[in-house]
């Protein structure tokens, strides 16, 4: 079957008339290559926190993948590693899962002897409806270890960030009233090492201890402990919930420091973290913002009325598509599984500029006939690069950004789009545009 480009962007809707994300439709029925399961994001959290065992309850098809996800990883330690599963049959399913989970669970506690647990249910065990935070409570009052349940039913979201989340979200049933130290935790890096990015070296620069990292790297013990911080760095959504929750019982505040790309927006970030910690601004983050502010104006010289297409990139979204409509480019379309009110703010910035059409992510497949009829300079994501150049579109790479905070996110971003805008003059001559 022909699909027809022109049929393809007349689905899409422009950026002022979203109120929801039920508002953005997607290019086709499928997706391509594909959403992850929030099972998969669960994996990922629990994978970061030493002491803890990944319980899979679900069909055999759920936990295979889980486990074939996890075999390889030295975070789980392998076959034997910290990955199980309680496969569930249509006895379990019919008549309730109860007496398997507290069967297996003893021998998973006689065998592994976990810090802590995660039940994780998937589709099935919503669907049926057993009540696994009543089962988890039991479980954790027989054995004397924290269980916490984490519902990961595909059917009620669009990918794995939820599975991620509701993890994070889940350690804080394990954290004790502590006495306050100065210490400052890092909530809701998915990608790299914290120790990499500039924050942590302005953090140490200032004699400022790190605390727990969830889910980049943490233990039973840190999460327990986590009330002690002075202050909580959230930088990325998911862990927002969790630091809203700690707040609300501990008092800790936190500082939102995700992955911006203002300037100013950085700058005000790393004051207020500052200020809630009680050191001095290291000197070297004034140097830092005046570069970047001077990378700013050199590079809005250069890429004013450069269009392009947003993909699936490390960057928090809306905030990135409004700094770079407000450097003169032309955000023709923005792909986004995600839409609410914290982003308001930032689509009436791009609203100053331009009213970009907008899609759900993950569409690269029918995309193809979306560039044929909009002809972008740029594409900022996952895509195919010799496939676009022979359109006349060049990729703007992104994903070493994943562990980077601070001005060098800026930094980084505008070199990679004018190495990539300057590819796109090249490409358009070749493609005879």
């Amino acid at each position: 079957m022909t699909i027809n480009g022109k049929d393809l962007v007349a689905k899409l809707k422009p950026l002022s008339s979203v109120e929801s994300i039920k508002d953005i439709p997607q290019l086709t029925q499928a997706m391509f290559p594909g959403t992850h399961c929030p099972l998969m994001g669960a994996a990922m959290a629990v994978g970061g926190i030493k002491g803890a065992l990944l319980v899979v309850v679900g069909t055999d098809e759920c936990t295979y993948y889980t486990k074939s996800m996890t075999l390889h990883s030295e975070r789980f330690g392998g076959p034997g590693g910290r990955c199980v599963s309680v496969v569930l049959d249509g006895h379990d399913v019919t008549f309730g899962s109860t007496p398997k989970m507290h069967k297996a669970f003893k021998e998973i506690v006689a065998e592994y002897k976990p810090e802590c647990v995660f039940l994780v249910t998937t589709c099935v065990v919503e669907v049926i409806g057993d009540d696994y935070d009543a089962i988890a409570a039991e479980l954790s009052d027989a054995y004397g270890i924290p269980v916490m349940a984490v519902h990961t039913e595909h059917f009620k979201c669009e990918d794995h960030l939820p599975g991620l989340e509701r993890t994070i979200t889940a350690c804080f049933d394990m954290m004790e009233k502590v006495p306050q130290n100065d210490t400052a935790n890092v909530l809701g890096q998915r990608m790299g090492e914290f120790k990499t990015t500039e924050l942590y070296k302005m953090l140490v620069k200032a004699g400022v201890k790190i605390g727990m990292q969830l889910p980049a790297g943490t233990t039973v013990d840190e999460i327990k402990n986590a009330a002690a911080a002075r202050v909580n760095i959230v930088v990325n959504d998911i862990a927002l919930p969790l630091a809203k929750k700690m707040k609300a019982r501990f008092g800790i505040p936190y500082v939102y420091f995700n992955k911006f790309v203002y300037p100013d927006k950085i700058y005000a970030s790393y004051k207020e973290l500052f200020e809630y910690l009680g050191v001095p601004l290291p000197e070297e983050i004034a140097a830092y913002y005046n570069e970047a502010k001077e990378a700013v104006t050199a590079a809005g010289k250069a890429l004013g009325g450069v269009s392009y297409i947003y993909g699936n990139t490390p960057y928090y979204c809306f905030e990135m598509n409004a700094f770079l409509a407000s450097l003169g480019m032309v955000p023709q379309v923005i792909q986004t599984n995600r839409f609410s009110e914290e982003n308001d703010y930032y689509v009436q910035e791009i609203l100053k500029h331009t009213d970009p059409l907008v899609c759900k992510a993950a569409n690269i497949a029918p995309m193809q006939y979306v560039y044929d009829e909009l002809h972008p300079w740029l594409y900022m994501g996952h895509e195919f690069g010799a496939r676009l150049r022979k359109k006349g579109i060049a990729i703007v790479h992104s994903d070493a950004a994943g562990s980077m905070l601070g001005f060098e996110v800026t930094n980084y971003l505008l070199k990679q789009i004018t190495v990539a805008a300057e590819e796109a003059k090249i490409y358009r001559k070749e493609a005879g545009l």
